[in-house]
């Protein structure tokens, strides 16, 4: 099992500087235990391209004349902290301005390589080169000479080459350059070369070190790039362009992979990598720690270490008073299993496309709603879930739909919208309704049939609509179309027509289990976060789950909440947190000021009646009532994180 407490110690080091002229062992000791650190990833070689030992297999760095790496390796295991070994993959500076022909091409258009191949940044090299060798060859010295407790690779995933040597192999293998199908078969073949080799170089030497491939994202089922490593590090620093919701999405579906251990990755920094002298509030890494404890993962904080070598002590000591708080809380973390009420098959799953903003919207109402939920894709047991929801996106896959009616057959609760219940121009689940076809305007307006914040009005709804023909089935959402829709010739006002109330048809209906609706409400939560969007989604999903919540809790919509299962100590916890976030400077979304929730009230599914409700690690009890089938209990305070641990 991997620790929880890991720091992940950048060293890019220019060849000019000078390398570890200040390093001590005794401050970098220091250091961790301030930082309550027992993992950290040390550096055998950088994006610049230098190591940071003596090597046979590489040039060390020219200004370090000592042997850091082991230096370090030597201080950690002194003090028991796990020191992964770091190895730049994916970029090497060093070898990219001597080996031209092991440079990555990222295009066909030769001018447009030349200009990128100028900038200001590093430079990838290419896995289908000679390039791989020496980077077996650098894996596996490290492996002999230092047998560390894990592999840390960085800057790889599928990626086409246009170099003359992909040109030639592609050719070979009959493969045509011009068709993107062809692209995706063979970036893949070179992305299978890659991880066969690399963890071979890893696995002569050891059995049980660990390996991690690191792109900065897991892509959601994608098995052969998950399964290539030991464990997965989900990168994910709020600030530095990922935003605070972009973890809990992450987590969701990662949280779901059968015996998976993961790390959530986050930075002290201000923004992102590379930032000397930027330091986050001590409340944001506390928050950030927390969210990833409560969502079943370890923590790896970013950090990087000056040229000279000295740890910067406001850095462990900040690092600390989040580290310090969740190694208190360790005994209610490890083996906890998440516990989900719905799931979503997610869209980036069915595509292959990251980043698809129809996953971002569900995830945000999700969250928004204080769900417990997972995020899945169509391998996995439908069947442990009360709720499917499909996300705007057409299934393709005909077994994929074949599982989804089994699923519904079975009594399973599905809410889809958009394309996502459609396949051969109709609906595949009987939902009382037929489908019609994409509306021709946009945008339309929703007209709810139940109540909402501002009242049974007309709203807008800028994003994609479908027509469908209501039958047995409960309508409980109308939508109106424009005049017309908005042109050069034929516009009206600032932004859109209004709506014409001449013309009303369903929108969202339900028929027993089963429930749709006819917007892409997720993708367009994403893009507008229009509040009317996610009312249309919690009135329905209020609608089909009824009382079936395994849990129930008065906190606010920026608020999150999970909900864990240890067997072995036959008791379950929940997690409560809550941050009050700012946005700074141009997109900066940043915590720093703490904001206390009080008397929060809180209802749980339980068989049985409990032995205790405590508050942990204070090991405060609280009163609690336990009838129908549920444990009734108000948690005093939430200062960021509460855990509540209510034992069998």
């Amino acid at each position: 099992m991997i620790r929880k407490r890991q720091v992940h110690l950048d060293f890019h080091t220019n060849g000019t500087l000078p390398v570890g002229k200040n390093f001590s062992k005794e401050q970098f000791q220091a250091a961790l235990k301030a930082g309550h650190v027992n993992s950290i990833t040390v550096f055998s070689k950088c994006h610049h391209g230098w190591s940071y030992h003596p090597t046979d297999a590489n040039k060390m760095h020219p200004e370090l004349d000592f042997d850091l790496l082991g230096a370090q390796l030597e201080a950690c295991k002194e003090i028991d902290v796990n020191a992964p070994v770091y190895i730049s993959a994916g970029f090497d500076e060093k070898d990219w301005e001597i080996h031209p022909e092991w440079r990555y091409r990222h295009s066909d258009d030769k001018a447009d390589c030349d200009e990128y191949e100028k900038e200001t940044h590093f430079h990838l090299l290419c896995f289908n080169t000679e390039y791989l060798d020496v980077l077996c060859s650098q894996i596996e010295e490290v492996m002999v000479k230092y047998n560390p407790c894990g592999i840390f690779l960085d800057i790889v995933s599928p990626r086409f080459c246009y170099c003359e040597k992909c040109r030639k192999d592609m050719q070979n293998l009959g493969l045509d350059i011009e068709k993107e199908e062809d692209r995706n078969r063979f970036e893949k073949i070179v992305y299978e070369k890659y991880v066969t080799a690399t963890n071979a170089a890893v696995r002569k030497h050891s059995s049980d070190a660990t390996i991690f491939h690191n792109a900065g994202h897991i892509p959601k089922g994608d098995y052969f790039s998950i399964n290539a490593n030991t464990h997965l590090e989900l990168e994910s620093l709020p600030t530095g362009g990922w935003g605070y919701d972009h973890f809990p999405l992450s987590s969701a579906y990662v949280r779901s992979l059968e015996n998976t251990d993961f790390l959530g990755m986050t930075g002290k920094f201000h923004h992102s990598w590379g930032e000397f002298g930027g330091f986050k509030h001590p409340n944001a890494l506390i928050y950030e720690t927390a969210l990833s404890v409560a969502n079943g993962a370890g923590c790896s904080i970013g950090d990087q270490m000056h040229p000279l070598g000295e740890m910067n002590m406001a850095t462990y000591n900040l690092i600390g008073k989040a580290y310090s708080l969740v190694e208190e809380k360790e005994p209610w973390l490890e083996n906890a299993k998440n516990i989900a009420d719905i799931a979503v098959l997610s869209a980036e799953a069915l595509t292959g496309e990251r980043d698809i903003k129809a996953d971002t919207g569900a995830n945000r109402m999700l969250l928004e709603s204080n769900c417990l939920y997972n995020f899945i894709d169509s391998t996995m047991d439908f069947s442990k879930y009360k709720m499917l929801i499909l996300p705007d996106i057409a299934i393709l896959d005909k077994d994929t739909i074949e599982k989804v009616k089994a699923y519904a057959e079975n009594g399973g609760k599905v809410l889809a919208s958009g394309e996502a219940l459609t396949s051969d121009g109709r609906f595949f689940l009987d939902v009382g309704a037929e489908y019609k076809g994409e509306n021709e305007f946009e945008p339309t307006y929703f007209i709810p049939g139940f109540e909402t914040v501002n009242g049974k009005t007309e709203y807008i709804m800028r994003c994609r609509a479908f027509n469908i023909d209501a039958g047995d089935c409960e309508v409980v959402a109308f939508m109106q179309n424009p005049y017309f829709n908005r042109t050069r010739e034929h516009f009206c006002s600032h932004a859109h027509a209004p709506n014409n109330p001449d013309e009303q048809f369903p929108a969202a209906v339900i028929k027993g289990n089963i429930a749709y609706i006819g917007w892409d409400i997720f993708t367009a939560y994403a893009s507008l976060g229009h509040l009317c969007f996610k009312e249309i989604f919690t009135h329905v999903l209020n609608k089909l789950m009824g009382d079936d919540f395994t849990i129930n809790v008065n906190i606010p919509d920026k608020a999150v909440v999970t909900y864990t299962r240890q067997e072995k100590e036959k008791r379950n916890i929940l997690h409560l947190l809550f941050a009050h976030t700012t946005v700074r400077g141009t997109n900066t979304e940043v915590i720093e000021d703490t904001v206390k929730l009080y008397n929060v009230d809180c209802v749980v599914k339980k068989e049985n009646k409990p032995s205790k409700v405590i508050l942990q690690p204070e090991g405060t009890e609280i009163p609690f009532d336990f009838a129908d089938g549920k444990v009734k209990f108000v948690v005093p305070e939430v200062d960021i994180h509460r855990i509540v641990v209510i034992e069998e």
